[in-house]
């Protein structure tokens, strides 16, 4: 079967995820699992002399000579993929060949391949999660002191510092990468159990006694560990809580870019996503700059989030010892999860580690909201002084509203002025206390500090794994 672009090709072909996420999942490394999985089968059984080590030198000799036109020539006539496979296995490896899959049920091979595969994603996944957090370290330290006017209800409130802002997305991923790390580590196989996972078949072949060791060395040379009872395949719900975690990442990374987005609009201005020297953004309008790779990950990101909701499905939906009714879902399922959580983070990384900051932006729009979060201060100041809460709160409340009107009007923001020279206020305060009171600098708690200690923080929990 030729794949070109005379026929339908799914995007995470050729457009989504890296070369090394669709190698992973490629059908070449699907087959060469499972085959893998047949040799170590048969040097195992060759260990309690089931079979001769000839032909397990056999097997070993044609493991790599994956051949997919013949397989799918087979498969077009017994219709059962993995029986297919096996069947030129058995062709290449004449002497070996008729001793592969003894006592073995398909997912005894299947399953424990997906694993095998689910396991080299997540390795892929964590470390590009982990670049990803530095390099927003690097960044919240870059910015920690830069100021800018925060946002609640998608209105001005109080000053922040960018550095900050960007703290709050790196604490979601961090927390993301302590989740994923923690389903890798969980990550459990089949074994091989047979058909019903009750390992009659391997009774009948090594002796109950035996079943116990058989599944320890299988386990150790593969390097994974099994689930202790399973049916005919292992818990459904480890996929479910493995696409859940990813479809977490995904929504950490969505909101960051979903913000990014309004902060790269031209009413606010401030940030930006990098944009290349020959970049097209419009057809029609030259002069775009759209966030499109802030748009691709709000994308996405909205299809994995829908994701978790499937393999639940698969998990739940699962009669007794298993019914096939997860099998084709499972085909795209399990890849395009981790290949949209590989094009996210991918897409994240060049963002951040390009991102636009434009500093006017940022002082512009400090310098027109922010005298409006500093009225706070001077209300806290007039309080201490003595003055009666109720009534300075009104009366700041009047001169607020006065300068705001004025500012929807496109004027410069008169607040700090008629702040200073209100003669009302002046009866408590003097013209120089108000004015710096009104200084957004002072003005930002410990939020610069903070940042810094979370990017220190980033640092120390991730170079310290390597």
């Amino acid at each position: 079967m030729a794949l070109d672009f005379e026929t339908y090709q799914s995007p995470f072909t050729w457009r989504y995820g890296s070369l090394q996420i669709r190698t992973i999942w490629s059908e070449v490394n699907k087959r060469r699992l499972w085959r893998r999985l047949w040799l170590a089968l048969a040097e195992v059984q060759a260990e309690f002399g089931l079979v001769q080590q000839e032909q397990v030198d056999n097997l070993r000799t044609h493991v790599d000579e994956i051949d997919i036109p013949r397989a799918l020539e087979i498969e077009a006539e017994i219709h059962h993929d993995l029986m297919a496979e096996l069947k030129v296995f058995a062709e290449q490896a004449r002497l070996g060949g008729g001793i592969l899959h003894l006592g073995a049920t398909t997912a005894d091979i299947t399953d424990n391949a997906d694993v095998l595969r689910l396991r080299q994603s997540l390795d892929l996944l964590l470390a590009g999660l982990r670049s990803l957090l530095l390099a927003f370290s690097d960044q919240i330290d870059a910015w920690a002191d830069m100021p800018l006017m925060a946002f609640t209800h998608i209105q001005p409130a109080e000053p922040s510092t960018l550095g900050y802002r960007l703290a709050q997305y790196a604490q979601d991923l961090l927390q993301d990468y302590r989740s994923l790390s923690s389903r890798r580590a969980a990550l459990r196989g089949k074994g091989f159990k047979g058909a019903v996972g009750t390992g009659a078949s391997y009774a009948e072949l090594l002796g109950t006694e035996n079943l116990s060791r058989f599944e320890s060395r299988l386990s150790a040379k593969l390097d994974l560990e099994f689930y202790p009872v399973t049916t005919q395949i292992y818990p459904r719900k480890q996929d479910y809580q493995l696409i859940s975690a990813l479809a977490g990442v995904g929504g950490s990374l969505y909101k960051f870019a979903f913000d990014l987005r309004l902060m790269q609009s031209s009413p606010v201005g401030e940030i930006g996503e990098p944009f290349g020297k020959k970049q097209v953004g419009s057809s029609a309008m030259p002069f775009k700059q759209n966030p499109v790779h802030a748009e691709k990950i709000n994308s996405l990101g909205r299809a994995l989030a829908q994701m978790p909701r499937l393999a639940w499905d698969n998990a739940a939906h699962s009669l007794l010892e298993r019914t096939l009714d997860d099998s084709a879902n499972r085909r795209s399922l399990l890849p395009e999860a981790c290949l949209i959580t590989d094009e996210l983070l991918r897409t994240a990384a060049r963002i951040v580690e390009g991102l636009r900051v434009n500093e006017d932006g940022l002082k512009r729009n400090l310098a027109r909201y922010a005298p409006f979060a500093a009225v706070e201060r001077v209300l806290m100041a007039l309080g201490k002084c003595g003055a009666d809460r109720q009534v300075m709160h009104n009366h700041l409340r009047q001169l607020a509203m006065e300068a705001w009107g004025k500012v929807q009007a496109g004027q410069p923001n008169p607040l700090p002025d008629q702040i200073a020279n209100d003669t009302v206020l002046l009866g408590y305060l003097s013209e120089t206390s108000l004015q710096a009171l009104m200084d957004v600098q002072g003005y930002l708690g410990d939020a610069p500090q903070r940042a810094r200690a979370f990017a220190k923080q980033i640092r120390s929990e991730l170079l310290s794994d390597y």
